[in-house]
């Protein structure tokens, strides 16, 4: 496994990071059987959010977790707080933003997370209350970093000028179906394709700026829930080359894919939603993938882009 170290964050954090989302359709014993095989593979890192099954995700980690007899301090744990479904609303108040902390910290049995993002910006955010709210849990012990979720340049910059704690990470979608976050760039000032306009005002380039590690949510996924791209009929270009570069390092398809979004000089993170352990092994043999310049372009292309 490929370990990072976070900049103002946790440090020997893995390159894969797992997502808990799904794990409300587990039992607990084969929860505690995929946190296991997490950890074995070099999983450090797993990522939560309240919203996920209106928090069920994160009571099954904890009784999960507990089950397993695992030390909290050999893992590293991020949960989300912000959306709420059941009232159709994105909140960074003050009081939702301690109550939700409040809330996982029970569900997950445990005394703090080492990571708390925003998940997904609240159109009526005030910097000043998401800033009392960090100083409180920062001051409490309840929280140790802080970050965002699919938040803009702007918006980050707004946040930094109150928040006193760094702003770690930022969870963006990216894969080879999803480029957005690399097109605008290639394609700048291009007429001839929808691909030159600039979806998120150079997030990216801020992140690396300003030292914010990108979690690359959804890396297989075609668009946001239509599927997986790998082995998909209307994708035989990118099978090609996946299966090509497969066979050259002695992995699936798969972990060429991730393969690709880790070799990405901005070093993120790449968030493996399944709750399928012998998926999760295809994920993490990515990590053991070094791909040369040329062949991440010739994956690049395989998805459907052309060079201008």
């Amino acid at each position: 496994m490929k370990y990072i170290n976070i900049v103002n964050g946790p440090q020997n954090a893995s390159a894969v990071v797992l997502g808990c989302m799904r794990m409300p359709k587990l039992s607990v014993k084969d929860a505690s059987g995929m946190l296991r095989t997490a950890l074995d593979l070099g999983v450090n890192f797993f990522d939560q959010a309240t919203c996920y099954g209106n928090g069920e995700a994160e009571q099954r980690f904890g009784d999960a977790f507990a089950a397993a007899g695992l030390k909290r301090e050999d893992v590293i744990l991020q949960s989300k707080c912000g959306l709420h479904f059941d009232r159709q609303e994105f909140d960074w108040s003050r009081s939702d933003i301690l109550e939700s902390v409040d809330g996982s910290l029970a569900r997950l049995k445990t005394d703090y997370l080492d990571v708390l993002l925003l998940h997904r910006p609240d159109l009526l955010f005030e910097p000043e209350q998401v800033a009392e709210a960090f100083e409180k849990l920062f001051a409490s012990g309840k929280v140790r970093h802080f970050g965002v979720s699919n938040v803009t340049p702007g918006q980050l910059m707004l946040l930094k000028k109150y928040v006193r704690q760094p702003l770690v990470i930022n969870q963006l979608q990216f894969s080879l179906d999803q480029t957005q976050l690399i097109d605008t760039g290639l394609y700048l000032n291009n007429l001839t394709t929808e691909r030159s306009v600039d979806r998120d005002n150079g997030v990216l380039d801020y992140c690396r700026l300003n030292d914010i590690t990108i979690q690359a949510w959804s890396p297989l996924q075609i668009g946001m829930f239509k599927g997986c791209f790998v082995d998909h009929p209307d994708y035989p270009k990118l099978n090609q080359a996946l299966s090509e570069l497969g066979e050259k390092y002695g992995v699936s398809k798969t972990a060429v894919a991730i393969a690709w979004i880790l070799r990405h000089p901005a070093r993120m993170q790449t968030i493996a939603g399944t709750m399928d352990p012998e998926h999760l092994k295809d994920i993490c043999a990515a990590s053991g993938v070094s791909l040369t310049h040329q062949e991440w372009y010739k994956l690049y292309l395989a998805s459907g882009k052309v060079l201008p």
